[in-house]
């Protein structure tokens, strides 16, 4: 059977075969169409609407009348020195008080500026509150050096100036806040791709074996043929779709102005991106298709293939989790040289920015090693499987040779 194969139609011919039907019929689903569809929407629309909501910079508005506009200057400089945006406005009085009744103005500062005195509808915003705080302390202080013949001028630039000399060890990346928004989309979008293309694997070797159409193709290419060209097909047609919408929502970011990163920092993630996907999927997807392989039932693909499924989910979470909010995390840093969870990990690290080229070479080479020891072990597994209807097979009994 085997020489009569080789004849008809070579080794490589037959994935070949195999992936190309695969790509077709999917690229042709209403699933695939309507699904990068309404995916490209959603990111520029969220590109849209980020632009408008950006075009408003300050935290808060602020109205300053009568003897409170002495403290326009103040209140910008404090909301400055902790980190705040405040729009300052000179309004009269009962002007400002009938704004901040409609909500035009978030607060009013009113009196003499001997003291902060705020208007404000219901209740403050904590951080307009820390700045005001701050700004009501300086206005003591003052106040207090004037009363024994300083000059709060003079102070007060001696404070603002004086800084803490920090030595470090080792010299801290500078992570831009951007890149770190980009590393959590980039995590959405891999985690997405891994997930909904890995399944599909899964659900299709289940879905000819359950219709007994595994048996028709067995008897023209081998086992390992029809399970790389499923592969194949499907990781062609799911990176399709990433570099879609990776490419479209770069751009639309780009455009709107929404992403001010530059264009070969935008264009590196993308490319990563790509790079990962196509690493996470080969390695996960032969898992899936072997492990679907030893059930005959839709409804059973998720128990076996949940255990392989729960570390591409556990890398996931841990990245979006812990890495927005702590970049240089050591526990996300080693995890992302393991390739069970470097998938996912990572593509959030390298879009942040700061991953040495050592980490990134040697865990793109550990999932490359890998790679052929679950080609030759899947591909026993599903040799051994795919033809056996009825009950679920045992992983044991799969792994022994037919």
């Amino acid at each position: 059977m085997s020489a009569s194969v080789d004849v008809k139609v070579g080794d490589w011919e037959a994935v070949g075969l195999v992936a190309g039907r695969e790509v077709r019929t999917r690229l042709r689903s209403k699933a695939f169409v309507i699904t990068t569809a309404v995916t490209l929407l959603l990111l520029i629309g969220f590109s849209v609407v980020m632009k408008f909501v950006s075009t408003n910079g300050s935290d808060a508005t602020v109205g300053v009348s009568g003897g409170a506009t002495a403290l326009s200057a103040p209140l910008k400089g404090t909301a400055a020195a902790i980190g705040q945006t405040v729009d300052v406005e000179q309004v009269d009085e009962a002007a400002g008080r009938d704004q901040v009744a409609k909500g035009d103005l978030d607060a009013l500062l009113v009196g003499d500026g001997t003291t902060v005195t705020v208007v404000v509808k219901k209740d403050i915003d904590q951080k307009l509150r820390n700045v005001l705080n701050v700004l009501a302390g300086q206005v003591a202080l003052n106040q207090q050096i004037t009363a024994i013949g300083g000059d709060p001028a003079e102070v007060g630039q001696a404070v603002s100036d004086a800084r803490a000399v920090v030595e470090p060890i080792e010299q801290p990346f500078d992570y831009n806040g951007q890149q770190v928004a980009l590393g959590a989309i980039a995590g959405v979008l891999i985690y997405m791709s891994l997930l909904i293309n890995g399944q599909a694997v899964a659900q299709g070797v289940v879905e000819e074996k359950s219709s007994r159409v595994v048996e028709l193709l067995l008897a023209t290419i081998r086992p390992w043929q029809l399970m790389a060209g499923k592969v194949l097909g499907i990781g062609i047609v799911g990176l399709i779709q990433m570099v879609v919408i990776g490419g479209v929502g770069v751009a639309a970011a780009l455009t709107t102005g929404v992403l001010t990163v530059s264009v070969s920092a935008a264009l590196g993630t993308v490319i990563w991106l790509i790079v990962w996907f196509l690493l996470g999927f080969f390695a996960y997807s032969l898992v899936f298709a072997a492990l679907a392989a030893l059930v005959s039932r839709q409804e059973d693909v998720g128990g076996v293939i949940t255990p392989p499924l729960m570390f591409v989910i556990l890398g996931y979470v841990l990245g979006i989790s812990i890495l927005p909010s702590d970049p240089g995390n050591q526990l996300a840093e080693v995890l992302s040289l393991v390739p069970l969870f470097a998938p996912t990990l990572m593509p959030i690290r390298l879009a942040m920015g700061g991953v040495p080229v050592w980490q990134a070479a040697v865990s793109v080479v550990l999932v490359l090693a890998l790679i052929p020891a679950l080609v030759w072990l899947s591909g026993r597994i599903y040799r051994n499987a795919v033809v056996r209807g009825g009950a679920k097979v045992k992983l044991s009994d799969a792994l022994r040779a037919a």
